[in-house]
């Protein structure tokens, strides 16, 4: 029953990049020097949402989620020393996938390289960033073009490249089930694939077909999660044949890669966090027929904040001991014939195909992003209910709670890496001292071309965006000249269109809480709930928003991207008895105070209450600042919450006793 030879491992990555190119470049070696096998570059959200690093947007932003990255110059100190014809390297960028991959293409054919041998994966996916993520940067009719121009080009320029990588990753994170998981993310493949259909002649199509890969998740059911995979790779191959007249079975196969779930990873008593990580691998690892063709880990602690070199160390090693110690590529697919694993799977084919069905009656994904939004939000209210209850256990967040002090989180990082702040002016520095090195009339003319072009739907974006790259425009630049053209875009929240929550206990118990405050104060409590700077995982501020609501507060939520003086006219305009803050890309320390001082300035005395995932340190930094409460991810009671914020509102406004 063993193969004739061990199947080859996986591509083993690590998700990493922060602060500078040179830092970042660093790391990557060391992670290479230690037996990855591939690069996987986190930018951070000025790089992901085109901004460059001294924009008023990117304050508190930069370098902190991922590397900066503003020119070429900064693509050749990431790269450094990396054989980019040997090395397969995927970005995690999206709105400005295009840009990025011009940069790296500008880098290889400088240093010698040519295209044809670039191998790799732009992320590419607009649609789950207007769902999920919040890095989007342009409408999406123009960013479906750009995903349809970076298709046609690569395929005959770059043709080892997958030029899209479809994400449901962050579907899940944002609450999906799997049925949902597997109808979002194929109906955005079936909206990309359409769209370039027009782009490329009909012999080539099913090499773009062949081309696109997915991005999964893989949460803690790992059955379920393995079922999942099948059921996708079915659907999959359904769609090439029947809807595309696909009949090569090498461009027919799911081709993906996963990360496991970062949702399910607790702050409370992180080290069960490892436990998580390991189940979760094996989902996309033991099916043979399933299996993951490349594969990165989170850290133990990424619920606390970012993950030293030894923390991306220790998740690399679980994957090298999955292949090199298990017997997990030595058999054939050991789930073949599985009444149970194929019966789960036909399960989720027919739950997948009727959401499918779904999307497709509102107009495809693209039309249908309300809609899927609007879900979403209410999967991720019913898990986030179900964990309130203790209905799903989560061990050492609301059941097994007792425990010893974790020695992972001794000395004085308290486990975690911390981004100096001098890197932001650093990289403001450097940005101008390359824009006074430059050519700028070439500069202007690369630029002013791409604009020209971008108002002409027939003309393929990408190589006027490499010829940019190569005369030395910046990101924001880039972007700037499209931004021209396009316009600017915000996404619906969910909010607004989510149904009412059915009544328990605890919601009842709010509502009257609610009630008695809004009586003595004269009128409705009104919270605003707010998202400063280019955070866009926004899933905690939804549910936040949503329970608000639900518990009959006015609630006043405009999304993500907000600066502080905004927020402050908001809440001056919408005279709101409370502010609620989320950021969960590490710049609370930089923009909560911010946001504090432009609310005096406006004359706004009102409580201001903090979520995020924020160190111990940084949590007492701002509640000395005036910040009224911190709520971090083992906060995961949302009605508590609300009980707590209900209380402040009575406290400060002498209306009636706290409960």
């Amino acid at each position: 029953m063993r193969l004739p030879e061990r199947d080859r491992p996986w591509v083993m990555r690590t998700y990493a990049g922060h602060s500078t190119a040179t830092k970042s470049n660093e790391l990557y070696r060391g992670n290479l020097a230690k037996g990855q096998t591939g690069l996987s570059i986190a930018f951070d959200l000025p790089t992901q949402t085109g901004y460059d690093p001294d924009h008023e947007l990117a304050r508190g932003e930069v370098g902190k989620v991922g590397v900066s990255i503003a020119h070429k110059a900064d693509m050749h100190a990431l790269l450094d020393g990396i054989p980019l014809d040997e090395m397969n390297t995927s970005m995690t960028i999206n709105a400005t996938a295009a840009w990025l991959l011009a940069l790296y293409m500008t880098v290889a054919e400088e240093n010698g390289v040519g295209r044809a041998a670039l191998q790799g994966t732009t992320q590419n996916d607009i649609i789950k960033e207007f769902l999920s993520r919040g890095t989007y940067a342009f409408p999406p009719e123009p960013s479906m073009r750009l995903i349809a121009d970076t298709i046609a080009f690569t395929v005959e320029e770059v043709p080892r490249w997958n030029p899209v990588n479809i994400c449901s990753y962050h579907l899940q994170e944002a609450g999906a089930t799997p049925p949902q998981e597997i109808a979002y993310a194929l109906s955005t493949a079936i909206a990309v694939l359409d769209g370039v259909r027009d782009r490329v002649p009909e012999e080539t199509f099913p090499r773009v077909f062949g081309r696109i890969s997915f991005f999964v998740n893989a949460g803690i059911r790992f059955v379920e999660e393995h079922a999942k995979l099948r059921a996708m790779g079915g659907l999959w191959e359904e769609l090439g044949r029947e809807r595309y007249g696909v009949e090569d079975p090498k461009f027919l196969r799911l081709r993906y890669g996963v990360q496991v779930n970062s949702l399910g990873l607790t702050e409370a008593q992180p080290e069960n966090n490892i436990i998580r990580i390991v189940l979760e691998a094996l989902a996309v690892t033991m099916g043979r027929d399933a299996r993951a063709r490349a594969v990165q880990l989170p850290a133990w602690n990424e619920a606390l904040g970012l993950p030293r070199p030894w923390d991306q160390q220790w998740s690399l090693r679980i994957q090298q001991i999955l292949a090199h110690e298990t017997d997990l590529l030595d058999y054939p697919d050991i789930f073949e014939g599985s009444v149970v694993m194929e019966g789960l799977a036909d399960e989720l084919v027919d739950a997948a195909r009727a959401e499918m069905a779904v999307v497709a009656e509102h107009g495809g994904a693209v039309a249908a992003v309300g809609y899927m939004k609007t879900q979403l939000v209410e999967s991720h209210r019913t898990r986030m209910g179900r964990i309130e209850r203790g209905e799903q256990k989560v061990i050492g967040q609301n059941v097994f709670t007792e425990h010893e002090p974790s020695p992972l989180q001794e000395g004085e990082d308290g486990g975690i890496l911390t981004v100096d702040p001098a890197v932001e002016q650093g990289q403001i520095e450097a940005l101008a001292s390359w824009r006074s090195s430059r050519d700028d009339a070439a500069v202007d003319a690369a630029l002013t071309a791409l604009g020209e072009a971008a108002a002409d739907p027939g003309v393929n974006l990408m190589p006027l965006t490499l010829a940019a790259a190569r005369a030395g425009a910046t990101t924001g630049e880039w972007a700037g000249a499209l931004r021209a053209v396009f316009g600017e875009y915000r996404a619906p929240t969910g909010v607004a269109d989510a149904a009412a929550a059915v009544s328990d206990y605890a919601l009842d118990e709010l509502r009257d809480r609610v009630e008695r405050v809004s009586e003595a104060l004269g009128r409705r409590i009104k919270i605003l709930v707010g998202k400063p700077g280019l955070d866009g995982h926004s899933n905690g501020a939804e549910q936040i928003a949503v329970r608000a609501r639900d518990a009959g507060m006015d609630v006043v939520y405009e999304g993500i991207r907000l600066t502080p003086a905004r927020i402050a006219a908001t809440a001056v305009q919408e005279g709101v008895h409370v502010v609620g803050l989320s950021i969960l890309s590490g710049s609370h320390a930089q923009l909560i105070p911010t946001v504090l001082d432009e609310l005096r300035d406006a004359g706004v005395d009102v409580p201001v209450v903090v979520g995020g995932i924020i160190p111990p340190a940084d949590e007492r930094a701002l509640l000395a600042a005036g910040v009224a409460r911190v709520y971090t991810p083992k906060d995961f009671q949302v009605s508590k919450i609300m009980g707590d914020i209900v209380d402040l509102v009575a406290e400060r406004y002498g209306a009636g006793t706290p409960a």
